[in-house]
């Protein structure tokens, strides 16, 4: 015999398991600098799609590029380092 659930029901008996550990929380507490840098360039590049290149256009393109590479150096010594670990 087969059980007919309702949509809430499924839904809401995996609820306290989908929520993130606080290990996912701190990865991404320690990862929101990046994501923010990312999300700068994100946006310089979108800025410029509509407009030809001028020379503060491509110096904020690659302010934004020096930013995520830095944060992402940054990151990366604090992962070999153990900080992150």
């Amino acid at each position: 015999m087969n059980h007919i659930l309702t949509v809430q029901d499924v839904v809401t008996a995996f609820a306290p398991f989908m929520e993130p550990t606080d290990a996912e929380l701190d990865a991404i507490e320690r990862e929101a600098p990046l994501i923010d840098a990312e999300l700068e360039l994100l946006d310089v590049q979108i800025a410029l799609l509509d407009r030809p290149a001028s020379p503060l256009g491509e110096r904020r393109l690659r302010r934004a590029a020096n930013k995520v590479l830095a944060e992402r150096a940054t990151l990366a010594n604090r992962v070999t380092s153990g900080e992150a670990a």
